[in-house]
């Protein structure tokens, strides 16, 4: 007879429970990073202005679409660990490292924000790596991988607008 797995200790994926705790718990802050970027980007979209409005309103869009998609591949790696995903502001806010942004600022200071927080997620995303490693997990390896790489490009592309 088959064995009910609906217990996250009941995973034998060769990566301990223990070692699935903490790269779950990394990975839920990783998700509150990425969903509190994809709320202050898509707010940055709809409230531009400036002379570079379509630009960045494009481009802002963009980016949120991306990480749109992105939260959810996280989310299905912390399922797939065994573990809840985080799926609340009250949650986000207690496990993002991203300060919300009040007001709506302009077009230089929004690309500012965004520029920092993707270099935000980015750092959560390596802070990881050192559990992730250890535990031999080259799923969540591959994942945060391409996170940094999409993060650290999308940051470059807003710093090149700031240039003068």
């Amino acid at each position: 007879m088959a064995r009910n797995k609906t217990n996250a200790a009941d995973i034998d994926i060769g990566i301990s429970a223990k070692d699935r705790q903490r790269i779950a718990e990394g990975l839920s802050r990783l998700l509150a990073d990425s969903y509190t970027l994809y709320l202050k980007t898509h707010n940055f979209h709809w409230n531009v202005k400036g002379p570079m409005f379509q630009t960045l309103h494009l481009m802002f869009e963009a980016q949120y679409n991306e990480l749109a998609l992105a939260v959810d591949l996280i989310a299905e790696r912390i399922r797939a660990l065994g573990h809840p995903a985080p799926g609340t502001y009250k949650e986000y806010a207690r496990l993002s490292s991203i300060p919300e942004t009040e007001g709506v600022p302009e077009a230089r200071a929004m690309i500012q924000l965004l520029v920092e927080g993707q270099e935000a997620v980015a750092r959560t995303a390596r802070r990881l790596f050192p559990v992730v490693e250890k535990a031999a997990d080259e799923p969540t390896a591959d994942l945060l991988t391409q996170r940094m790489q999409v993060h650290e490009k999308t940051a470059w592309m807003l710093r090149a607008l700031l240039e003068k």
